[in-house]
């Protein structure tokens, strides 16, 4: 197999909620990797710093993504500033800010906006680019769903539901665009120490014992994930989509 096929230097890929998290670390991978990345962040301030640390290759672009005018604006200055977009990584995210509670405890407003932000804002992103994507006569489009779907993981009802809604996204979205060349796959993170996870959570939380289940047992950091998502935006992957990689250290087989 020729080393071509996972090499992914002058693509360009915007990664939705890449300043901060585990988006944070995939925008620094990518760049490190040769990719031109537009770094498309709600954090203005932080996507503007990082920018600046990895140089000429990123590019900060503040995004809402559960706004229309932020995510045209979004595929607009990428295309300015590269001239072409070769993938997008649908991570941005509600999740670190939401308590862990009982569903009966969640709001209607709290629920509307979970939905906004990670099933409406993956339609919005994915509209946005597939044009540019098709010009180009292919792409590759990467969701980030969660290992709570498989699990069933209870007080985040509206956060599980909404990666599942990713999962099912990515499935018929796939057969929409494949026609044009276009992959479109899931990454399914299990519990992972981000900087925003630790910062969200209580520390008996992340010291439950639950990472002794994992095959490997240990804890789950951001780099763990790297390696998946770089496949998947390669042309190692051309023939894959549709799919959902759990990547958790073998703690849900699925």
């Amino acid at each position: 197999m020729k080393s071509s096929l996972f090499d992914l230097r002058d693509r360009v890929v915007i990664v939705t909620g890449g300043a901060v998290g585990i988006g944070k670390v995939y925008a620094e991978r990518l760049v490190e990797a040769g990719v031109r990345v537009a770094i498309a962040d709600v954090a203005a301030e932080e996507g503007a710093a990082l920018a600046g640390r990895l140089g000429a290759n990123a590019l900060s672009v503040p995004t809402d993504v559960s706004d229309p005018a932020a995510v045209a604006r979004m595929a607009e200055a990428t295309l300015l500033r590269f001239g072409r977009i070769d993938g997008l990584v649908n991570n941005a995210s509600l999740m670190s800010a939401l308590s862990r509670r009982s569903w009966l405890e969640i709001s209607i407003e709290e629920w509307d906006l979970v939905m906004a932000v990670n099933l409406r804002g993956l339609f919005l992103c994915c509209r946005a680019v597939v044009p540019a994507m098709r010009r180009l006569g292919g792409g590759r489009i990467v969701n980030i769903a969660s290992t709570r779907v498989f699990e069933g993981t209870p007080n985040r009802l509206h956060y599980t539901t909404s990666k599942a809604g990713a999962v099912g996204f990515t499935r018929a979205l796939a057969r929409e665009v494949g026609g044009d060349g276009i992959t479109v796959n899931c990454i399914a993170p299990g519990r992972t120490l981000s900087e925003t996870q630790i910062a969200g959570s209580d520390p008996a939380y992340l010291n439950d014992g639950s990472d002794a289940l994992r095959a490997l047992a240990r804890a789950q950091v951001p780099d763990d994930l790297v390696g998946a998502l770089m496949f998947l935006l390669s042309d190692a992957s051309a023939f894959v989509t549709g799919q959902t990689l759990v990547v958790d250290g073998g703690k849900i087989m699925h």
